[in-house]
């Protein structure tokens, strides 16, 4: 008995930690992050100029070797889906490094940078513990994915085909 209620216990933190959340925390909406013109900008208003229109967040780094094996598989997606709009989230370390990957990549879309990195506030208050991961937004403003890596592009697909139908 004392196995089956361990094993419940466990389970039910496990899920809990994954929940899937329809909305950012406040401390997520008041971060700023930096643009790419110099200028700091809150996460709120990122999300706002998203309004009416499907959204992927990709929060990535240059030098995070799955993000970028998962380039073109992220170039697949963009391609099959050219009415998404996405938005990429860098937690590189520098701007200069943040900047060359954008080059370097070829990234089609919205460009910010974490002030403090992956494990920094912003980084916490959206729950981020691996990059790549992707975010899901409806036309609505309301998230519909919250949490899918590198392996998830098919769930990510999927979703993306439902939107469009809706």
């Amino acid at each position: 008995m004392k196995k089956i209620t361990l094993l419940i216990i466990a389970l039910t933190t496990f899920s809990c930690t994954q929940a899937q959340k329809t909305e950012f925390s406040k401390k997520a909406l008041s971060e700023t992050l930096l643009s790419t013109d110099g200028n700091q900008v809150k996460f709120k208003d990122i999300l706002k100029k998203q309004k009416g229109k499907t959204t992927i967040i990709e929060f990535w780094a240059s030098w995070c070797g799955d993000c970028v094996k998962a380039m073109p598989k992220l170039k697949e997606l963009q391609a099959n889906n050219p009415s998404v709009s996405y938005v990429f989230m860098s937690m590189d370390k520098t701007a200069d490094k943040w900047k060359a990957g954008i080059d370097k990549h070829q990234l089609d879309g919205l460009h910010y940078m974490a002030n403090d990195g992956m494990k920094g506030v912003f980084g916490t208050a959206v729950d981020l513990d691996w990059i790549p991961r992707y975010i899901i937004i409806d036309k609505t403003g309301k998230i519909v994915v919250y949490r899918a890596i590198e392996t998830d592009f098919e769930k990510i697909n999927d979703t993306l085909k439902k939107l469009e139908s809706i």
